[in-house]
Parts: C-alpha cells; sequence; structure tokens
C-alpha cells in the first residue's frame, strides 16, 4: 500500500483552492470575468465587502499574477481568466441547489 500522499502547495489542486479559499477572492473575480472594473464598482456588486478587504484581496490577485491595475481600472490577466471554467462550472451547480 502506498504512502498516503500529503495535500501541499506543489500540488496543482492545492494551489487553486488556496488562491479560491475565500468567498470574496471567487466574487472579485467572477466581476472581472465580464469587463474591466473600478475599485468603487466593485465596493458596489460586492456588496458587504469593505475597502480594507477589497483592497488586501485586490493586492493578492496582482500579486499572482491574477489581475492588473492600469490607470483607474482592475482587469484579469490571462491567467486570471483561465478561472472563466471554474466560476462558471460553480455557477451551474449553484443554479441546481435548492
Amino acid at each position: 500500500m502506498k504512502a498516503k500522499q500529503l495535500c501541499t502547495l506543489s500540488c496543482p489542486i492545492a494551489k487553486v483552492a488556496t488562491l479560491l479559499s475565500d468567498t470574496w477572492t471567487i466574487l472579485i473575480i467572477r466581476d472581472l470575468l465580464s469587463s474591466s472594473k473600478r475599485f468603487s464598482e466593485l465596493l458596489v456588486s460586492l456588496n458587504g465587502i469593505s475597502s480594507r478587504t477589497l483592497t488586501l484581496k485586490l493586492t493578492r490577485l496582482q500579486e499572482m499574477n491574477m489581475l492588473t491595475h492600469k490607470q483607474t481600472s482592475y482587469q484579469l490577466t490571462a491567467q486570471g481568466k483561465k478561472m472563466s471554467a471554474i466560476i462558471k462550472a460553480m455557477e451551474q451547480c449553484g443554479k441546481q441547489l435548492p
């Protein structure tokens, strides 16, 4: 019997799970999939998020090369756009929940 494989950040699935481990990050990516957005637009669409939390999440996504901040708006990079399939799958699953 093989030794149980530990889940580490060298595992691609663990990396994505860590990135998407909180609701705000998923919703930020969802909002930016449709188009670039200003900070104020994200604050409105992400009802309940604080400015500080949004700033922290956007900074983290920039550090991970998932989005860029150009002039006054945020937009997903090619890497960030790869999350589209995951977000769409989550949407489909969510529609089927009671």
